[in-house]
């Protein structure tokens, strides 16, 4: 047995996971509203997740080969150097959970995470060279080449959410810079849209996809899905250029909008690529699983 741990934007998930990758237990706690010592809240909710799964399978923790974690953000050996979107910086998370158990604890970059899952398990796996994206609250990446996850030496690398888009007037970005993609093409880009179009207040994933669904044939709706359509495709077209990929996952919050947003996007890719070849575009039904699975 092994333990999954994906750290995301707005939430987190924790998951007893079987050798052949299958999610036999699943705890999900809500981090929104929660960035105020947001280190120690990782830290208790993981620590009350994984003893709760022990306690009702009747298990002993040294069942427990090994603990994966998936974060945001930049991480090396352990940990934490930067996770903009959650406000944290430098925080040693396996050095603190190594302090509960005595467990191998390996922390990896959320998106390398999730790239590994739905290469090993879903629409990726026949692809030799190939792009990942996982688009939700930011925007993270992998590319696989001749098969393998390309590695940087220093950090993770591939940070495809902070390329820049926007030159003049880019939005600012908690990375420090301005006209990253992440802030024009992630699921919260699109969010704050809608609701400052419509005089909206907070609203949940699944709220917002159905708001969308409800008024896509209302031409202000459409509009705005174009334009956000628009900025995703200028990401990715810089990408199929660069890299030539056979095919491109797409995971993330993003991945619950196929029908909706996939003609568009095609549509747009059709215009701007240099060799006006489209790779396969595969919305992954792993989903939001992917990152905990890759963890480990």
């Amino acid at each position: 047995m092994k333990i999954g741990i994906d750290i995301g934007g707005s939430h987190i998930a924790v998951g007893l996971i079987a050798q052949q990758g299958e999610i036999l237990q699943k705890e999900e706690i809500d981090l929104v509203g929660k960035q105020e010592n947001i280190e120690d809240i990782l830290i208790q909710t993981i620590v009350k997740s994984i003893n709760k799964m022990v306690q009702e399978r009747h298990m002993k923790i040294e069942e427990i080969k090994k603990i994966g974690i998936a974060s945001p953000g930049t991480v090396v050996k352990g940990e934490i150097v930067q996770a903009g979107n959650l406000g944290i910086s430098h925080f040693k998370i396996v050095e603190e959970l190594q302090k509960y158990f005595a467990v191998p604890i390996q922390l990896t970059n959320d998106a390398k995470c999730a790239a590994l899952a739905v290469k090993q398990y879903g629409e990726l796996k026949p692809y030799e060279n190939a792009i990942f994206l996982t688009i939700g609250t930011g925007i993270g990446g992998a590319v696989f080449w001749n098969k393998e996850l390309l590695r940087p030496k220093k950090y993770p690398g591939f940070e495809m959410g902070h390329m820049v888009i926007q030159k003049e007037k880019g939005k600012p970005c908690k990375c420090g810079k301005r006209g990253c993609f992440e802030q024009y093409a992630s699921i919260t880009a699109l969010k704050n849209r809608v609701k400052e179009e419509y005089g909206l207040e907070e609203m949940t994933g699944k709220e917002l996809y159905e708001f969308l669904e409800e008024r896509m044939k209302e031409e202000e709706m459409k509009k705005i899905i174009e334009e956000y359509l628009e900025n995703v495709a200028i990401g990715l077209g810089n990408l199929i250029d660069i890299f030539e990929p056979e095919a491109i996952g797409i995971g993330g919050s993003f991945a619950h909008y196929e029908a909706i947003f996939l003609p568009i996007l095609q549509d747009k890719l059709s215009h701007i690529l240099f060799n006006h070849e489209i790779p396969a575009i595969l919305f992954t039904k792993i989903k939001n699983d992917a990152g905990m699975l890759g963890a480990v």
